[in-house]
Order: C-alpha cells, then structure tokens, then sequence
C-alpha cells in the first residue's frame, strides 16, 4: 500500500462524508484547489483513482480501501491528540454507524444518549440486511446488522432477536382480509412495505404460500409513520412486537394472523481498531439490546 500522508486521508475522509469536494474544503478551511492537490497527490502514490467524480462523490474499490484507512488512522490519531491535551483543544470522536430504522427508533437512541457529550454520532439508517455493506466501504465503523460473519477488519457479536408480527388495522381487518390470512386472500391484500429493500412482508407471504409479486403496497420510509399508516388501515404490515403490542393495548391494531411472526438475528460488527469512543459505544449498544431484544 503507497504512503498516505494526514492531510491527503483527512481530505479523503471529508470529500466522501460532505459529498463534494467543496462541501470537504469548508469543513477543512481549505480551498477546493487543495483539497483537489491532496486527493490528486493521493492518487498519484496510489497510482489509480480513489474518488468517484460524482454528486454526491464516492469511492472506488481502491478508494474504499484507504477510505478504512483514513477512518482508522485519523481516529487514533484524533485520540492520541486528546489524550495528550486532555481535551482542551480537541473536538469529540464522530463515529458513523450505521442502525436499521426499526432499532434507531425504539432502542438504539436511548442506549447513545448517555454518550452524547463526549462522542459524535454520524447515523447511518440502513437496512439490516444491507448496512454491512457500508462497513465494507469504510462508509461506517460499526453497523447493526442481520450478517454474523464478521467483515475483514471487524468483529462480531450477536445481539439478539428483533421479532416482527403481521399486524392490520382492527376496524380493517374484515375488510382487507374477510376470508383470513388465506394464500389468496393475502395475496389480494395491500400491505405496507418501508422501501425497496423491505423484504419482511415476503418473507411473511412466502412462509404463507402465497406470492407477494400480486399484493399492492404502500412505500411509507418512516418507522413512526409505517406504523401508523398501518393503524389509518392503508394495509397490513410487519410491526416490531413492541409496537404490535402498543397496538394490541389500545385496540388499534390486530394480528391478522396469530402465532406467525418473523424473527430477524441482529449482530453488533465494529472495526478491530480500538478507541475508547468505539469500544465505549459498542458496549452501550450491547448491554441495550441485551435488555430490549429476544
């Protein structure tokens, strides 16, 4: 691997995190002509191209490479300089993680806001079954995420199980599904569904037999408004068991098909490179989940 000085990482890391090379040179009060010579000068010892001249920007496969690098080097970096300050002139750690939207909305918050203070969360919401990607990229340091194995340069650590139930409005119930939950009868129901990457009402009709190409559905990218557009009876939804419960206390919601769930396996993964502010989250993040999840 070619040398890397500071400054070319630090101009890396902040071209891909501002999106822009003009969005790096406010952040590192530079002009965009030095922030260009660093990436260029980077790219040169390197010999290939690391950054993708795009909007926003991005990296290569070579540039995901020192990309890691630069979040790794400049975070031990930035503690070494704290430690030796004591914190009189340096800024707080930022660690970007990435959370799935189902766990930064009901746990993961509160187990990160003891920490709020002294470290810099840069939350990443992604997919479970994606967001080990953006550990891959160097886009994160540590991920929640459904894969068990851990990524090069990570460990892995189980966290436990988030259970999902199918759940429908109770004043819609009859209407959206008068049959039950029949192969045909879900098959012919609209459901409600977070994005594209949403596969937890599939895996739900799959496991039904019935085919969830045929049922409409509603995109609702939010986890307070999924739910509640599955309370308003747009369709029926997959709801995290604490919020089908909630449903289920004040009569709004039903379980349209009781005893069937869908249980999703969540793993902590984090950067072998130890800091105090990772390993710190990382144990607030384990000691939640062990109090919220199965």
């Amino acid at each position: 691997m070619a040398d890397a000085d500071l400054p070319q990482l630090r101009a890396l890391l902040a071209v891909v995190d501002e999106g822009s090379f003009e969005g790096a040179a406010v952040a590192l009060h530079l002009t965009q002509s030095a922030v260009s010579q660093r990436i260029r000068a980077l790219e040169t010892a390197v010999g290939q191209v690391l950054v993708r001249r795009t909007r926003p920007a991005g990296v290569t496969d070579a540039g995901a490479v020192y990309l890691r690098l630069a979040r790794q080097v400049l975070a031990l970096s930035d503690e070494a300089r704290a430690a030796v300050t004591a914190g009189a002139t340096s800024g707080r750690p930022v660690l970007p993680i990435a959370v799935n939207s189902d766990s930064l909305g009901t746990w993961v918050l509160p187990a990160l806001a003891p920490l709020a203070d002294e470290i810099v969360f840069d939350l990443h919401r992604e997919d479970q079954d994606h967001s080990a990607d953006l550990l891959r990229e160097g886009a994160v340091v540590a991920a929640i995420t459904t894969a068990a194995r851990p990524v090069q340069g990570c460990t892995s650590h189980r966290l436990g199980v988030l259970r999902y139930r199918p759940m429908v409005a109770a004043d819609r119930a009859a209407a959206l599904l008068p049959d039950g939950p029949t192969p045909a009868g879900l098959a012919a129901a609209p459901l409600v569904v977070f994005d594209k990457k949403d596969d937890l009402q599939d895996r739900y009709l799959r496991g039904r037999g019935a085919d969830p190409l045929l049922a409409p559905r509603h995109h609702v990218p939010s986890s307070a408004d999924f739910a509640l557009a599955v309370r308003l009876g747009l369709g029926w939804g997959m709801l995290p068991e604490a919020d089908a419960r909630a449903g289920e206390e004040d009569g709004t919601l039903v379980d349209l098909d009781p005893g069937r769930h869908v249980d999703v396996v969540l793993h902590w993964q984090q950067w072998t490179v130890r800091t105090a502010a990772l390993e710190r989250t990382g144990a607030a993040v384990r000691a939640a989940a062990a109090a919220y999840l199965r």
